[in-house]
């Protein structure tokens, strides 16, 4: 029975954090909306082209956060966009920008009745059972229960106020949870691409992703050729020579064999250290033995910057998105040691609904610019070949925050 009751508090909270969330972008909205327009107007003048960009990136941001709620609580297929800041002509151009822009005017009622409705049924049953002991405390015949019936002694308290907690109770557990989901339902619905813009986006993110793809198939390869060709070929060679070496030295001069024999093996050691370098650049074995978990820890572990790590992962991920995400941590981890002159960092890993999510923060100086060669177009190439997504926030003076999804199912 203590079970039961606690799963329906379990209810009755989750669903009053959800509905004062809603009712939080409801607030956002009263105060957005009615300043897009005043911008978007002002454009016939001119300086609405400087307001406007702002305010959608804001929208953006706020739309993005959603997004992580939505795929946490409904398993939805939507993942955070991570778009940089753009001018006016370019976010005119995304059907993207015009989806948030209706969903931030939907939640702009949604969201305050909805959230309101859904925090005062969360909130009644706390002021009902607060009414049966406290009544005293204000002027005889204010609190009013049921049916407008004023508490005027302890037997009124009793009787009526324990009537008014069980009733209103009950209509939190069952309404509350209900009010939240379709709060989320229409929120999810309004950022939700329709079927023909899926579809178009599905296929023109595939012929861009595929591109990328191959480019970094292909330059995969290149590079464990030269790593085996510069590395790895060159020991063997020399292993090969100090052998051949060895066999003609050995009937003229046994004693000068042994040198020649260590040498041989120091290069076949070279060897072996090499091709596990090369190995661990494809599928890290740490992967194998100790499993993302324990991956990311090392990572971690081996980093300069003093890193605190979350990881919140269950059940069965693919190899490849194991191996997506072992890398984008230490991709990011070793940016932050090299270049961010940060002091602490921090990573959290979770599976929400059907995606893997990374997160890597750090208080560095910030400023990380994607076409400098920082290792972020690499991790995003890695990411969307597997049809993920991923965000770089790092303004000037930090900090910076990388974020990741990719399915992993």
């Amino acid at each position: 029975m203590s079970v039961s009751v606690a799963s329906w508090w379990d209810r009755v909270g989750n669903g009053a954090r959800a509905s004062a969330t809603t009712f939080g972008i409801g607030l956002y909205a009263i105060v957005a909306v009615p300043l897009l327009i005043y911008t978007a107007v002002a454009c016939l003048v001119g300086i609405g082209f400087v307001l406007v960009p702002p305010q959608l990136w804001v929208l953006g941001r706020i739309a993005d956060s959603e997004r992580i709620r939505l795929a946490r609580e409904l398993d939805s297929p939507e993942v955070p966009t991570g778009r940089p800041f753009r001018w006016l002509p370019a976010l005119v151009a995304d059907r993207i920008v015009w989806r948030e822009v209706r969903w931030v005017v939907a939640m702009l009622f949604v969201g305050v009745v909805l959230g309101a409705v859904g925090l005062a049924l969360a909130v009644l049953p706390v002021l009902s059972f607060a009414a049966i002991w406290l009544w005293w405390l204000f002027p005889q015949g204010t609190v009013r229960v049921v049916a407008n019936v004023p508490i005027t002694g302890w037997a009124s308290a009793f009787t009526v106020g324990i009537v008014q907690t069980v009733v209103t109770t009950a209509v939190a557990v069952v309404c509350v949870p209900l009010i939240a989901r379709s709060g989320m339902r229409i929120s999810e619905v309004c950022l939700r691409a329709g079927m023909n813009q899926q579809l178009a986006h599905q296929i023109t993110e595939l012929q861009r992703t595929r591109s990328g793809a191959v480019d970094a198939h292909t330059a995969d390869l290149r590079r464990i050729e030269r790593d085996l060709h510069d590395g790895t070929q060159a020991h063997l060679v020399g292993l090969a020579m100090r052998l051949g070496l060895a066999m003609r030295v050995l009937e003229r001069d046994p004693e000068a064999v042994g040198p020649l024999l260590e040498q041989a093996r120091d290069g076949a050691e070279a060897a072996m250290s090499d091709l596990r370098t090369v190995l661990r650049t494809t599928y890290p074995p740490i992967l194998a033995d100790q499993g993302l978990d324990g991956a990311v820890a090392a990572v971690a572990a081996r980093c300069t910057v003093p890193t605190h790590v979350q990881i919140e992962v269950s059940g069965d991920i693919p190899a490849s998105v194991e191996a997506a995400v072992y890398f984008v941590v230490a991709e990011a981890l070793t940016n932050t040691a090299r270049h961010s002159g940060a002091t602490t960092a921090r990573v959290e890993v979770r599976k929400i609904g059907r995606y893997v999510t990374v997160e890597v923060h750090d208080n560095g100086r910030g400023g990380v610019d994607e076409s400098k060669g920082t290792g972020v177009a690499g991790m995003r190439r890695r990411l969307e070949a597997l049809d993920g997504v991923l965000a770089v926030d790092s303004p000037l003076n930090g900090p910076t925050v990388l974020r990741a999804a990719c399915p992993c199912e």
